[in-house]
């Protein structure tokens, strides 16, 4: 700017001394004696400052108006996290509600209005609802079907865990052993007790007898051992089936051993299901501490003591006779012998049983004896 101005500044101030020096030689009065003044050089400076355009204020930013999509952007997101929260809600009470089989039976009726197809002889605005009323259905259909798809996956997977690893867990009996019964035998607390100290860690005991029950009743039974154990060594588990077999059994008196993966995880417990044996139920006997806590078949069980260290446990050699008498009669169906005992104490209430019939029992005798006397 003051590379502008100083030019303009400089011609002014010649085009004034000239008319000045005009002046001064019109009136006869020497120029080369007349020096213009200061004054004057200043006032023709003063006058153009005075002149000099006056810088104006940027012009303020064109402020637009907040648009509308803001809003509409927003409702639409909330409105679509709310329809994700609700379907996933959905799905989930229909996953804790309704079986698979209930919400695929359900689904017919979405599926059906989703391939809707009005009659040829409808009239055009009917036909339009109905291509809508399809539309509108298509996408809750795909949406039920993909759900339907993802848990049957993730059923399939799940009944790994859940479910024994085989619906036979036992090889076909012989056709010659047909006859024989089958006697189901837990581990802990039932056969052995598994105890932790400080000062020399864990350890397990047999219960008193348990070499003389197996090995008795291995003449009469098929003896499978099934315990929510793990079948080999795990860090978590000192007691495992196996290992704890091998030591326990060294007649191999024990034909088959079920460990935990053959049970059935239900309500967070590990069952015992007697109906995956692969043998009739009418010949299957459950001798366990906590039959009927840890079988899905209440009808099959043998309770007995639990047995916690006690040296004077006599529970399994109590209960040799009971098995040995079902053995050699060989009752139709031995879950209505076991009704018939109302959850007693299976050993003592037979002893009392066979001694009120042995007592009969000699009775009728002496009423024979005195017949035949007189």
């Amino acid at each position: 700017m003051s590379s502008i101005v100083l030019p303009s500044r400089i011609s002014s101030h010649k085009c004034s001394s000239k008319i000045i020096n005009r002046r001064v030689f019109s009136s006869g009065v020497d120029t080369s004696s007349s020096i213009p003044s200061k004054e004057t050089v200043i006032a023709s400076q003063s006058i153009l400052s005075d002149q000099s355009p006056v810088p104006h204020p940027p012009p303020a930013p064109e402020t637009f108006p907040p648009a509308s999509g803001g809003k509409l952007w927003s409702f639409l997101k909330y409105g679509l996290v709310g329809a994700v929260t609700g379907t996933v809600g959905y799905a989930g009470y229909l996953s804790y509600k309704c079986s698979y089989e209930e919400v695929d039976q359900k689904a017919k009726a979405l599926r059906a209005a989703a391939s809707y197809a009005p009659s040829e002889d409808a009239s055009a605005i009917d036909k339009y609802r109905g291509l809508l009323y399809s539309a509108a259905m298509t996408v809750p259909a795909k949406a039920l079907e993909s759900y339907l798809d993802l848990r049957r996956l993730v059923e399939e997977n799940v009944l790994e865990f859940t479910e024994p690893t085989s619906y036979k867990l036992l090889p076909d009996l012989h056709p010659q052993e047909q006859h024989v019964f089958t006697l189901v035998l837990d581990l802990n607390e039932t056969l052995l007790y598994t105890d932790w100290k400080r000062e020399r860690g864990w350890r397990t005991f047999k219960r008193p007898g348990v070499d003389a029950f197996l090995e008795h009743l291995a003449k009469f039974y098929e003896i499978v051992v099934y315990s929510d154990q793990m079948n080999m060594y795990s860090f978590c588990y000192m007691q495992y089936v196996d290992p704890v077999c091998e030591r326990l059994d060294p007649n191999h008196c024990i034909r088959y051993r079920l460990s935990r993966g053959d049970t059935k995880y239900q309500n967070g417990k590990h069952y015992r299901d007697l109906s995956k044996l692969n043998r009739n139920p009418a010949k299957i006997l459950y001798v366990s501490a906590h039959a009927f806590e840890s079988s899905l078949q209440p009808e099959n069980c043998v309770p007995i003591k639990p047995f916690k260290l006690e040296g004077d446990d006599t529970a399994l050699l109590g209960l040799i006779p009971f098995l040995e008498y079902v053995a050699r009669n060989s009752p139709a169906d031995i879950r209505q012998v076991l009704q018939s005992y109302e959850r007693k104490d299976l050993a003592k209430e037979f002893l009392e049983r066979s001694k009120e019939y042995q007592r009969r029992k000699q009775e009728q005798r002496q009423q024979q004896g005195r017949f035949w006397w007189r």
